[in-house]
C-alpha cells in the first residue's frame, strides 16, 4: 500500500457536487485517509473562466501509479468531463501530487507533480493534510513550500469540508 496526496478541482457546474462526486468514486481504487477544506481559487493560465474549488485527499492505494492514474482519468470521463484547451475549464480534474517518496518522469506521468511548488491552490489544501511531508525532489516540506510562494487573495478557504 502506498501513501499517495491527490489534487482535486473542478470550475463548472455545481463544483461542490462535482467534488463529492469524485471524493466517492475514490473508495473504488483507493482508501480515503483525509480530505483538505475546500478552496476557491482564481484560475492561472487561462483567465477567462469561472473560478475553481480545490481540495487534496490522502489516500491509501495497492496500485501502482500508471493503474491510479489510468483510474483517476476514468473518474474524470465517468463524471463528465471533456477535453478541452489546457488549463482551460473542467468539470472535475484529479491529479496525483505525490506518491510516497516516488519520482517518475515518463512522457505521460511525472510524479511528484512537476508544477507543485509553484501553486498555491495545489499547496494550501495539500497542506491542511500533509504539512509535513517532504516533497521527494525539492527536499522541502509542503509547508516550506508553501510559505516561500507570495501571498495572494486568489486562494480562499470557502468550506471546512464537503458536508
Amino acid at each position: 500500500m502506498a501513501t499517495v496526496f491527490l489534487g482535486l478541482g473542478s470550475n463548472l457546474g455545481d463544483r461542490f457536487a462535482n467534488l463529492r462526486a469524485a471524493v466517492a468514486a475514490l473508495g473504488g481504487m483507493a482508501r480515503v485517509e483525509a480530505l483538505s477544506r475546500v478552496y476557491e481559487t482564481a484560475p492561472l493560465y487561462v483567465l477567462d473562466q469561472p473560478a475553481f474549488l480545490n481540495m487534496a485527499a490522502r489516500v491509501e492505494t495497492g496500485l501502482a501509479p500508471r493503474d491510479l492514474l489510468a483510474g483517476l482519468k476514468g473518474v474524470e470521463a465517468e463524471l463528465g468531463r471533456e477535453k478541452t484547451i489546457r488549463f482551460g475549464p473542467r468539470l472535475i480534474d484529479l491529479d496525483i501530487l505525490i506518491y510516497g517518496g516516488l519520482v517518475l518522469d515518463e512522457s505521460d506521468l511525472t510524479i511528484p507533480h512537476p508544477r507543485l511548488p509553484e501553486r498555491r491552490f495545489a499547496l494550501a489544501p495539500l497542506a491542511d493534510i500533509a504539512a509535513r511531508v517532504v516533497h521527494p525532489l525539492a527536499g522541502r516540506t509542503v509547508e516550506e513550500m508553501l510559505d516561500a510562494l507570495p501571498r495572494d487573495d486568489d486562494v480562499v478557504v470557502v468550506a471546512e469540508g464537503l458536508e
